[in-house]
């Protein structure tokens, strides 16, 4: 029971899950397109949306599985969705993405909603938001900058914050626009009239370039900021090779249970919730195997179809963990409804960093997670599509046994505890254990040096001769 006087002190975690509750939009900012500066267009909140999607390929049940996971992502970054809409093409339109008479039947549904922003599922180029803009006459965004959007509500670290920014910078770059004539004022003095005086001639610089330059300076401020930041990530990840603790990579997709199953294997206190992206900065804890072997286990950033390329580029030292792992522990949501594509769209990323190393890709165990909130039936056709995967509940902590002896068997032992008694005459092999091992205790003796050691398996087995294991 507790009492008043000794409260108890809340997580990490749960403030952290605290201060994600109070991020909420603003309710009742006004929305439609004005002569407003580009900053206060930014700023403007995404309330009240209309999503839109292109179905270009695959069955109709794929198509809406990309607009519900685009609801999903705009109620993660605070907004109340209204409406959904796909249009079957060939090919996204080259002007308004969706066609001009669906964007005009888009601004019948804006209008009678009240919708204030238009999220379309996919990429667009800035050419075909304008148009679209120009039409359903509200904001108009795209798949990458919610995805940005939440990224940036989230980060909480210096270089999470600091990755997002440069992604987010990098995606507005050629997207800048002018409302009016205020971006394209001249800031330099009147071309060729006098009363400017000397120095003030010429056709100056535009509030849109003088924009541009501006966003460039700061870009490569925040890629040097973050060159530093990685050098420091990278001594403490050598630290981490170094030791002789497997190293353990947690890979998923979005809200999977990545983070609830890295609480449940090593006990620690990582913020846990039901929503994208709830991890972005990486969290390393270690744990024990159940024969005693130590090894470290890395939380990363969630995938998710179509992962703006910005931010895997901004991600890359959170990726790099990826790289470096002895194995890969790859979490399915086995209660979503399409979790085969989940698995081919982590695969995609993880393929897509190695490559870049040239390296082979770290061995994968397959884990599915959630199998408390799984169907019976879905559950079995995952294991018939799934053969050689773990299921487990991070809730409940159903399978996580048979979890730590598939990694423990997947990342064979390194090295050996040996109890030996080593011949006098054979002081090269004490030099050896000395030189390859980690020393506990060592004894002069009538027989020889008694030495207790964890020594490398090739090592333990010269040592077999002279004592136990």
């Amino acid at each position: 029971m507790t009492h008043p006087e000794h409260p108890v002190t809340p997580s990490t975690g749960e403030l952290a899950l605290e201060d994600r509750a109070s991020l909420r939009r603003v309710a009742g900012l006004s929305t439609e397109l004005t002569d407003v500066t580009e900053v206060e267009y930014r700023q403007l909140r995404l309330e009240r949306v209309v999503l839109v999607g292109v179905w270009t390929e695959g069955s109709a049940a794929d198509a809406d599985a990309s607009l519900t996971e685009l609801a999903a992502l705009a109620e993660t970054a605070g907004s109340e969705v209204l409406e959904g809409l796909v249009q079957r093409r060939d090919k996204p339109d080259p002007s308004t993405y969706i066609g001009s008479g669906k964007a005009q039947e888009l601004r019948e549904i804006v209008l009678a909603t009240g919708a204030d922003t238009v999220i379309c599922d996919g990429e667009l180029s800035p050419a075909q938001l304008n148009s679209l803009e120009k039409v359903v006459k509200v904001k108009v965004i795209d798949r990458t900058a919610l995805i940005l959007d939440i990224f940036a509500q989230h980060a909480t670290s210096r270089e999470g914050k600091a990755q997002v920014s440069l992604a987010q910078m990098e995606y507005m770059l050629p997207r800048l626009r002018g409302w009016g004539e205020s971006m394209s004022r001249q800031a330099g003095g009147r071309a060729g009239g006098a009363g400017g005086g000397v120095g003030t001639r010429g056709p100056g610089e535009t509030k849109i370039e003088t924009d541009r330059r501006r966003i460039r300076e700061r870009m490569s401020k925040l890629r040097r900021e973050i060159r530093e930041m990685k050098k420091i990530r990278d001594t403490q990840r050598s630290r981490r090779l170094s030791s002789d603790a497997a190293s353990v990579a947690i890979v998923g997709y979005t809200n999977a249970g990545k983070s609830s199953l890295l609480n449940a294997l090593t006990g620690a206190g990582v913020l846990v919730e039901n929503a994208l992206f709830a991890t972005l900065e990486p969290t390393t804890r270690r744990g024990e195997f159940d024969d005693g072997r130590p090894f470290v286990l890395t939380d990363t950033v969630g995938f998710v179809r179509h992962l703006p390329t910005q931010l895997v580029e901004a991600f890359r030292s959170t990726l790099e963990e990826v790289v470096d792992a002895d194995l890969l522990v790859h979490v399915v949501d086995g209660s979503d409804e399409h979790p085969l594509a989940q698995v081919n769209a982590v695969r995609q990323v993880v393929n897509d960093v190695v490559a870049e190393y040239d390296i082979a890709p770290p061995p994968e165990l397959l884990v599915v997670n959630k199998i408390d909130a799984a169907t019976d039936l879905s559950l079995a056709a995952l294991r018939r599509a799934l053969p050689d995967a773990v299921f487990v509940s991070a809730q409940t902590g159903d399978g996580l046994d048979r979890l730590r002896a598939r990694m423990a068997e997947m990342i064979p032992p390194t090295d050996a505890t040996v109890d030996v008694t080593i011949p006098y005459d054979r002081g090269d092999l004490v030099a050896r254990v000395h030189a390859d091992g980690r020393v506990d205790a060592t004894e002069h003796t009538a027989e020889g040096t008694r030495i207790k050691a964890r020594v490398p398996m090739a090592l333990a087995a010269s040592l077999d001769e002279f004592g136990t294991f």
